[in-house]
């Protein structure tokens, strides 16, 4: 049970803010940290830019309504705590969840900086939601996490986590252009997320397969035509929407060793594209790297 007590609700006669001390400082933000996130503001009455920071957080903590605490500490009365934790400037401000600092920032800052720190450690009820769809896409139920994540937009319609997975559920079910628009529609530094790296290299190939003949018939022809470096490279995107990324590298590895100057070195960009899709951690990545390498030294 969240131990916001009724003296917590008085400072500045608003919820969720409240000035603690050393004596408490365990108990009303270690311990609530591990339920909720405990916003530390570090300040003091002679700092001037501490009084322009004080009303984006009240602002904030009015907003977010016990998705997040805000405990003040006044560092010339409470030097123990500033000193503990690395107190150097003021304002200073620490994000505590489950006990431990895991993010802070040091002066006056915009409050659309702070609100994008708080979207990192608040956890909505929309995230609940698409990691139940996350799991449901594993289990392959994708049926199952269409309808789970029409609900998590329904309640967080601008919530960028969760048109990132809707996007992997479309494209589960053949609807790249749906999840393309998706992902195309994220902006700074979503675009740059490894998960939305890996889904639009995911499709850029599942755009060459749909427009390539069966596979049954580019298996058979490049039987025929080894040297048909355009079937190959078909070939690679029927076997990376398949999940068979070994083939579809050695197929692309082949272009790359054969001619480098096919489809503006398809065959290498097209290596570093299933990179991106399989991540760093997939144990074909290092293996396929080295080759790259051999054939580029």
């Amino acid at each position: 049970m969240l131990k916001v007590t009724q003296e917590s609700t008085t400072v500045n006669d608003f919820p969720f803010i409240f000035s603690v001390t050393q004596e408490d400082f365990v108990q009303r933000v270690l311990e609530n940290s591990r339920q909720v996130p405990v916003i530390v503001d570090f300040w003091a009455d002679w700092c001037g830019p501490c009084h322009m920071l004080m009303p984006i957080l009240t602002k904030l903590a009015q907003e977010y309504q016990g998705q997040f605490l805000l405990a003040k500490v006044n560092s010339d009365e409470q030097q123990t705590l500033a000193l503990q934790y690395g107190v150097r400037s003021l304002p200073t401000v620490k994000f505590f969840k489950d006990g431990n600092v895991v993010d802070e920032f040091m002066g006056i800052q915009q409050e659309s900086a702070i609100r994008q720190l708080l979207e990192r450690h608040i956890e909505r009820e929309s995230d609940k939601i698409r990691l139940q769809a996350e799991q449901a896409l594993e289990a392959n139920d994708t049926e199952k996490a269409l309808l789970l994540l029409q609900q998590a937009i329904a309640l967080d319609p601008m919530s960028s986590m969760v048109k990132i997975t809707m996007a992997q559920a479309l494209m589960q079910t053949g609807e790249s252009e749906r999840a393309e628009i998706l992902l195309d529609d994220l902006q700074g530094e979503d675009r740059e997320k490894p998960k939305v790296k890996s889904l639009k290299a995911r499709l850029a190939f599942a755009r060459i397969a749909a427009e390539t003949p069966d596979n049954a018939i580019l298996e058979s022809t490049l039987s025929l035509e080894p040297d048909n470096l355009r079937v190959r490279y078909q070939l690679s995107a029927q076997r990376i929407i398949s999940g068979d990324y070994e083939a579809a590298m050695d197929h692309l590895f082949e272009i790359m060793r054969r001619d480098r100057k096919f489809e503006n070195d398809a065959g290498r960009k097209g290596l570093l594209s299933v990179f991106e899709i399989l991540g760093d951690k997939d144990k074909l990545v290092p293996r396929y790297r080295s080759k790259m390498f051999n054939i580029l030294h």
